[in-house]
Formats: C-alpha cells, sequence, structure tokens
C-alpha cells in the first residue's frame, strides 16, 4: 500500500508543499557544511544559468583544469528557473519542508529529483556510506486553498518550535533557529531564489498586527 501522499497529482501553475525525511529517521544533515551545500544546490538549479559565461570559461586557453571542469559540470546541470519558484522552506536534522510553485506539469518532479541524486552523493561521498539516504520517495500535497497556503507557510517555518515556549519572544527565536526561509518573510534577508511575494501580499506592511511577524507568533 503506498504511504500518505507518495501518489502524487501534478498541476502546471499550482502550489505544492513537498516535504522527506531520513530513511530509519536518522539525520541528512549533520553540522553547518551540510545545509550551505544543500542551500547551495537549491541556488544552482534555481538562479538562471549564465550559459555563455561557462561556455567562454571552458573555451579559454588561460582557465585552469579545475576552473574549467567546474564550469563543464555548471553547463551540464539541469536547471529550473522559469519552472520552479521556492516560496519556504525550513531544514531540519532529519527532514526538509518546501513550498513550490511549478509552472509545467512535472516540474516538481525533475526538480526533486535532481536535487535529491546531488545531495545524496555529496552525503554518502563526505561520510563514506551506501544506498539511500531519504526513508521513500518525497511527498507532494497539492495546495488547493488560499488558507492552506498561508497554513503551510506558518507550518513550515514553526517547524523548528520546541513544545515548551514561555513567551512569544522565545517563539520567533526558536524559528529562526534552524535554516529557513523564515528571514526573507521578516524582511531581514534578500535571497534572489527565494519568492516569499506571493504570501506577504496577504499582510499588512505598516500595522505589526496584522504583518507576517504576528501572524508567525500567533
Amino acid at each position: 500500500m503506498a504511504s500518505k501522499n507518495s501518489i502524487k497529482t501534478y498541476l502546471g501553475n499550482s502550489y505544492y508543499h513537498i516535504y522527506n525525511r531520513g530513511v530509519e529517521k536518522r539525520p541528512i544533515f549533520h553540522d553547518e557544511q551540510d545545509y550551505a551545500i544543500f542551500l547551495s544546490y537549491l541556488k544552482t538549479y534555481l538562479l538562471p544559468k549564465d550559459e555563455k559565461l561557462l561556455k567562454e570559461i571552458i573555451s579559454n586557453p588561460n582557465a585552469g583544469w579545475r576552473e574549467k571542469d567546474q564550469a563543464l559540470k555548471l553547463l551540464r546541470l539541469n536547471n529550473f528557473d522559469g519552472e520552479i519558484a521556492l516560496l519556504a522552506y525550513s531544514l531540519m536534522p532529519n527532514h526538509f519542508h518546501f513550498l513550490i510553485k511549478q509552472r509545467s506539469e512535472m516540474a516538481i518532479d525533475k526538480f526533486m529529483n535532481s536535487l535529491a541524486l546531488r545531495y545524496t552523493m555529496f552525503f554518502n561521498k563526505k561520510y563514506d556510506r551506501v544506498g539511500h539516504l531519504y526513508q521513500s520517495q518525497y511527498k507532494a500535497v497539492l495546495v488547493d486553498s488560499d488558507e492552506q497556503l498561508l497554513y503551510l507557510t506558518s507550518y513550515i517555518h514553526r517547524n523548528p518550535l520546541t513544545k515548551s515556549l514561555a513567551s512569544q519572544d522565545n517563539v520567533l527565536r526558536s524559528c529562526l533557529s534552524q535554516p529557513s526561509s523564515l528571514p526573507e518573510y521578516l524582511g531581514q534577508r534578500k535571497t534572489e531564489w527565494v519568492h516569499p511575494e506571493d504570501i506577504l501580499t496577504y499582510f499588512s506592511k505598516k500595522n505589526p498586527q496584522l504583518d507576517y511577524k504576528s501572524f508567525i507568533e500567533q
């Protein structure tokens, strides 16, 4: 019997909650480098690929072989600029969550398979292991209402929360304790490949009681 949300309905121009966790609930991130590498892969896949520059590096007689090799790898790498928009994410030690909008029907599947394979290769090489990193194939839930869309951003950003929080100050601090897109939503950071704008249109920029920070703390 298929596990929950493993059977997916793919639609173009639609929002999806994507998530997965480590095999046997084991960690998929052990240290800061692991998080940084995973985020760098997201950046590479989601930002436009400068094919002209990469080809110039490859054909440049003064470029070193390492630089040429890296340029060749990037040139061959899949790219999802214009196909995938990442609205929100959070990375936990043994799992991750994405909120994604895809343009074409199968963009998410190609994107997630590319990301999973590449990160698994890095992780297995670094930790001298073999086999699957994730418990199963990623799960995908189609978002079918504005209420669900807003709830998901809160759910994703509040993932790091502990169960024993004494004040609202602790809520925000705990939410920010793991890598996530929450700083983009709070105006603390701007990242080209993270797109909070669709969500932030629902919130006030002037009234603190109606802004996104208040929404998260509630």
